[in-house]
C-alpha cells in the first residue's frame, strides 16, 4: 500500500491506533495510551506558545526511504508549511520532528526514525521519554538543549 491508499481506505478510518508504513508498504499499527496523547498535547502547546513563526502539527506523516513514518508532533516554519500543506505525506520533513516514547518502542527503532527524519530534511529530532524527559538531537548528535527552541523545558509535566 501507499500512504494515499491508507488515508482513503474505509476500513482504516477512525482506528484508535497510530498507523505507519514500512519500506515494503506493510501497515504498522501502534495503540496510543492517554498519557502518550497528553504528552503530545503538552509538547504541541508549548511549541505553539514558544515558536509563533510556524505551525505545530500532531501525527504528521513523512515519506522516508523506509516507508511513511508518523511523527507524534512536528514544528514547521511557515515557509516550509507552504511547500507541504497540500501533500498526502511530507516529501520534506518539518524542521522539528518529535517522538513520544511508548513502552513498546525500541532504541533501534528511534535511532532509525531519527536517521530517516534527518535524511528527509529535519533539523532537529526530539524524543520525549515516558517520564516526560526530553532529549534533543541534530544531525551531528545529541544536544544539550534545542537550538531551534532554546527555552523548551528539559522535562514536561502532565
Amino acid at each position: 500500500m501507499n500512504w494515499q491508499e491508507v488515508c482513503e481506505h474505509p476500513g482504516l478510518q477512525n482506528l484508535p491506533f497510530k498507523i505507519e508504513l514500512n519500506g515494503k508498504g506493510n501497515i504498522l499499527m501502534s495503540p496510543v495510551k492517554v498519557y502518550h496523547a497528553a504528552c503530545q498535547g503538552e509538547i504541541e502547546y508549548l511549541l505553539r506558545v514558544m515558536r509563533k513563526d510556524g505551525r505545530t502539527l500532531p501525527e504528521c506523516a513523512i515519506k522516508t526511504r523506509q516507508g511513511t513514518k508518523v511523527a507524534d508532533v512536528v514544528w514547521v516554519s511557515q515557509e516550509r508549511f507552504e511547500r507541504i500543506k497540500h501533500e498526502i505525506e511530507c516529501l520534506v520533513a518539518p524542521e522539528i520532528c518529535i517522538e513520544v516514547l511508548s513502552s513498546n518502542n525500541t532504541r533501534e527503532e528511534m535511532e532509525e526514525k531519527q536517521r530517516l527524519y534527518f535524511e528527509t530534511g529535519a533539523e532537529e529530532v526530539w524524543i520525549c521519554k515516558e517520564n516526560g524527559e526530553m532529549s534533543f538531537y541534530n544531525p551531528e548528535g545529541k544536544l544539550e538543549r534545542s537550538e531551534l527552541v532554546p527555552g523548551f523545558p528539559e522535562k514536561i509535566t502532565i
